[in-house]
């Protein structure tokens, strides 16, 4: 293995153009597979859970012994249902929105660590683009969705859509303000704006270094990927469908399939700024041993994911004035206050 790495880092050397292409090709291609992949199971969890929880019929009782078949059987459907556009659309911004949705997923992807390699007892991260301010790159790259939101919404002309999407700007704006201080407090903390880095800095979680901060994090996070009790952009008994009313086949899909791709990167956001990443005991058995921070940061973001998908079961929705208010009047200064605490520890552990 050292001499395969040895290998690889003299080519590297030697011809860096054409290593940087290949590495881009090869992150692009497992990047979207990963991303896509878990996207699908976190749909089937989401669907599993709520059915068992709320005893209806779903993924529970249909789609074979699991309810995997369902997912097979949704994707045919929106592949093969009519492409219907309506009359009056804005077409070139209705086209758009659901693509620019779909891209704005996978500039986030690129930039967060999905865990790293054991070798040589040293971690070797797997990061497509490891940048020094790739926490804030991240947060930047999420804020694309309000845009496509935005874009969904006011060119289909129709009421409730231009509805649901100024209701989804309004709730996103309120509460990624907080989600960012929130990323300035633990890299403040951590010195670091790198993800990486930010891991690996962690001797002690900051879910228990900072706990205010975890806790406004995970309420920004949940109300940024627009679930319960926080979905009033897709309120089905108040607006229909919100910004997605007007989007039918494969559009919609892509708009309701990049919504659980932001689902299961902000929770991979997570469990690396908060709960350690990929640290944990190294596994003494061959193979696992190289693979065991992999398996440590998937267990992480699996309990992040069903701690979300309960919080769907549970609660109801709010109203759209709760929302900004809890956003503006208590999360803010609450981010604010914990960004002081990040400041006077991480001064003195400096």
């Amino acid at each position: 293995m050292d001499g395969i790495i040895d290998t690889i880092t003299q080519f590297a050397a030697q011809e860096p153009a054409i290593f940087a292409l290949i590495i881009g090709i090869i992150g692009a291609a497992v990047l979207s597979a990963v991303v896509n992949v878990g996207a699908m199971l976190v749909i089937w969890a989401d669907r599993k859970v709520m059915s068992d929880f709320c005893n209806r019929f779903g993924p529970n009782r249909v789609g074979g012994r699991w309810g995997i078949l369902q997912l097979g059987a949704d994707a045919i459907k929106l592949f093969t249902k009519e492409d219907v556009i309506p009359a009056g659309v804005d077409k070139g911004v209705y086209v758009w929105a659901p693509i620019i949705a779909s891209a704005g997923t996978m500039l986030v992807a690129a930039a967060i660590p999905f865990g790293a390699l054991h070798i040589g007892g040293k971690n070797y991260p797997l990061v497509v683009a490891n940048m020094d301010i790739s926490a804030f790159y991240v947060e930047a790259a999420l804020s694309i969705m309000s845009i496509a939101v935005f874009m969904a919404g006011y060119s289909s002309n129709n009421k409730y859509s231009i509805l649901g999407a100024f209701r989804g700007i309004a709730r996103m704006i309120a509460y990624e303000v907080p989600m960012g201080v929130c990323v300035i407090s633990v890299a403040v903390m951590a010195h670091s704006l790198n993800l990486v880095e930010i891991v690996e800095s962690q001797t002690v979680w900051y879910a228990f270094a900072q706990p205010l901060g975890f806790v406004i994090f995970m309420i920004a996070l949940v109300t940024d990927l627009g679930r319960v009790p926080f979905d009033q952009s897709e309120a089905e008994e108040e607006i229909i469908c919100g910004y997605s009313t007007e989007y039918s086949g494969i559009r919609w899909g892509l708009l309701y399939f990049q919504e659980y791709n932001n689902f299961l990167l902000g929770s991979i956001l997570v469990s690396l700024l908060f709960l350690g990443g990929w640290h944990g005991p190294i596994i003494p058995i061959p193979l696992l041993d190289m693979v065991s921070p992999m398996i440590w940061l998937l267990m992480k973001v699996i309990i992040v994911i069903w701690f979300i998908i309960l919080i769907r079961a549970a609660l109801f929705r709010l109203r759209i004035d709760q929302v900004t208010d809890l956003g503006w009047k208590w999360m803010l200064p609450l981010s604010i206050l914990n960004l002081g605490w990040a400041v006077i520890v991480g001064s003195y552990f400096a």
